[in-house]
């Protein structure tokens, strides 16, 4: 079963239906680490794309700052994540929560059983009593993430790579960390474009690692091009 779940995986076509990669199987995947060059060229990418996203969306850039700001919050917010090597950065974000946010999921994980659970089990809340009315607009349509655009630039971030994740997270990933510190944290990536919100955290586990033992400069074409069409469609969006 495992030889050929292997088998499958590396064969041509498709590379980014990964519902065949249940997290007990994706160790038996080969590691194909990308070369200095490939490195380079990555990054030479994402400087030029990042840079050009930025110029060409300032005006948006400025109308969503702007409207986020109307309840009186700021209009970005800084969270830190691990990134490669395992150095920590400042993950940029439109704010798409109430202000009082912790407060207000406290309250709502302590009244609400099924919501502890969901939690619980996927870090995420399909009706999360914390986010805002623009701020459901912004995640729709990813929005809220066009400040990464600045992290790509100054190079905390890459295009493409595993999703930018907490350090209590990464104890979460067990084994499994190594993979995840390999490789330069993405504004999308396998788990972008394979359900996202619809998959449970330990999948989520598992493409991470899967993206890591496979990633290469053909790879992140293929994911920039599922990209497109996941975020016009909403798929996976809450």
């Amino acid at each position: 079963m495992r030889a050929a779940l292997k088998d499958r995986a590396f064969e041509p076509g498709p590379v980014l239906d990964l519902d065949f990669a249940p997290v007990e199987t994706v160790d038996d995947f080969q590691i194909e680490r990308q070369t200095t060059f490939s490195d380079q060229i990555k990054r030479l990418g994402d400087i030029l794309v990042s840079g050009t996203l930025l110029l060409f969306i300032a005006p948006l850039f400025i109308t969503l700052a702007l409207l986020v700001r109307r309840d009186g919050g700021p209009a970005m917010f800084a969270h830190e994540r691990v990134g490669r090597d395992g150095k920590s950065f400042k993950c940029l974000k439109f704010r798409s929560m109430r202000v009082d946010s912790q407060e207000a999921l406290r309250k709502h994980l302590a009244a609400d059983p099924e919501a502890r659970r969901e939690w619980a089990e996927r870090q995420k809340l399909k009706n999360d009593v914390r986010i805002t009315k623009i701020g459901r607009t912004l995640r729709l349509w990813s929005l809220d993430e066009l400040p990464q655009l600045i992290n790509v630039f100054r190079g905390d971030m890459s295009l493409i790579g595993p999703r930018p994740i907490t350090a209590h997270e990464l104890s979460r990933y067990g084994s499994r960390a190594k993979f995840y510190l390999q490789c330069t944290p993405g504004i999308s990536g396998l788990w972008q474009v394979s359900g996202r919100n619809n998959t449970t955290y330990r999948r989520r586990v598992a493409i991470d690692t899967v993206y890591a033992k496979r990633r290469s400069i053909a790879l992140d074409m293929s994911i920039i091009l599922r990209t497109i069409p996941t975020v016009l469609l909403r798929r996976g969006a809450e």
